[in-house]
């Protein structure tokens, strides 16, 4: 079984907008290493539309990208995506997969099914699924800005604290800390 693991830019207020993130090269190259390790991607629906937006044509060289984005790009493009939606049912971009059904029972089998591993990049979704108990690692990139707004991390709560062990913590140079967490059981 793979393990799940949650993974999002955040501000030091809390502040999850992909807009607030430093996007520079070594952010990108993170990500494509994070990605590169794990088996599968997985989103909420926003999360989704907003990847399939820019990224397929950064792939396809429609869009105009650094060398580390349209890394990113091509092997994003080539993971298998699963994403988990009440209201769309096509999910048309490569690799793109619809997980239907009970919410437990789809990303348990997708775990059980990816011994890669699992890296779940929506703020949303991975609070239903941290109230499920599937979250088994946390590895968030903190930038050094306080961005004053939302939306933010677990801003619909959970029902209790989530004990996290430090596995790491690295220094980028743009100020950003890429930090690694599992859960303390």
């Amino acid at each position: 079984m793979g393990l799940l693991t949650f993974s999002i830019n955040v501000t030091l207020d809390g502040c999850v907008d992909h807009q607030e993130g430093i996007a520079d090269d070594e952010t990108h190259a993170l990500f494509t290493r994070l990605m590169d390790e794990g088996g599968a991607m997985l989103w909420g629906r926003v999360t989704y539309e907003m990847m399939e937006s820019y990224w397929p044509a950064v792939a396809r060289g429609d869009e105009e990208a650094p060398p580390a984005m349209r890394e990113w790009a091509v092997k994003l493009e080539a993971k298998p995506k699963y994403v988990v939606s009440s209201t769309r049912k096509d999910f048309p971009w490569t690799n793109s997969h619809h997980i239907v059904g009970d919410l437990r029972t789809g990303v348990q089998k997708l775990k059980d099914a990816t011994p890669a591993g699992v890296l779940l990049g929506s703020g949303k979704l991975a609070t239903e699924l941290d109230r499920l108990d599937l979250i088994d690692e946390y590895k968030f990139l903190v930038h050094p800005r306080i961005a004053g707004h939302g939306p933010t991390l677990y801003q619909s709560g959970l029902p209790s604290t989530r004990r996290l062990e430090l596995v790491s913590a690295k220094p980028l140079r743009s100020g950003a800390v890429a930090m690694h967490y599992r859960r303390a059981r």
